[in-house]
């Protein structure tokens, strides 16, 4: 911001004195709110896919657990079996 200070001479000697302030440009202004806007997004969209990735582990958890119990039961069965057949 500059301010330009202009004088003028008139031919019967007087003067005039003329300042120029200049000041930022208003529309400038918005850029911080638009930045916080862009954070507040970039935070809620983390949010929500840490919320997806911990449900994912959940159910991938679950899935792991019941395959597991599946196996055990499978070789529970084939311990019977042979039993059976001694």
């Amino acid at each position: 911001m500059a301010d330009e200070i202009h004088t003028t001479r008139e031919p019967d000697g007087t003067t005039h004195t003329t300042t120029i302030v200049e000041r930022g440009d208003p529309r400038r202004g918005g850029g911080g709110i638009g930045m916080l806007v862009l954070l507040v997004i970039v935070v809620i969209a983390g949010f929500f896919a840490f919320q997806f990735l911990g449900n994912e582990k959940a159910e991938t958890g679950a899935i792991t657990e019941a395959a597991q119990k599946v196996g055990d039961a499978a070789q529970d069965v084939g311990d019977a079996a042979q039993e059976a057949v001694k």
